[in-house]
């Protein structure tokens, strides 16, 4: 039993401003973590994008108690997959001497975590697979 949740870059709003390389650091320290612990790294981590990360693991863990109207606190949920993509870069430029110009790059990237349960969780039948057996009798 799996949930996931997405964080895309809109350009209008530059909500994931910073190279993809700098994101998958943080990446990287919850990959396969309980969701508390990851929570609690996340909290201390004085990396800018942590902020943001931490913001869409509590989305992913609200997605899963909505698909399965569970409490995550009874089963023990973590961190299944994350991944860091780059995005579209802005390019600027910043004048140079002798008449140049330097590219500038302004990375952007999305970010994709997946929030699975660790124990099995038994699930009732479905009211479709009830009627359908009672028609096929």
């Amino acid at each position: 039993m799996e949930a996931s949740a997405q964080l895309r870059n809109n350009p209008r709003t530059n909500n994931n401003a910073g190279s993809s390389r700098k994101a998958r650091l943080v990446a990287d320290q919850i990959r396969g973590l309980p969701v508390d612990k990851a929570l609690a790294l996340l909290q201390y981590s004085p990396k800018a994008v942590s902020r943001r990360v931490e913001q869409l693991l509590l989305c992913a863990v609200n997605n899963w108690r909505q698909k399965y109207d569970l409490d995550p606190a009874d089963h023990d949920l973590f961190v299944k997959t994350v991944h860091v993509d780059a995005s579209k870069t802005m390019k600027r430029f910043q004048p140079a001497p002798h008449g140049r110009a330097h590219r500038i790059r302004k990375r952007t990237h999305h970010f994709s975590i997946t929030v699975a349960s660790a124990s099995p969780v038994q699930m009732d039948p479905v009211a479709g697979d009830e009627a359908k057996n009672s028609a096929e009798a």
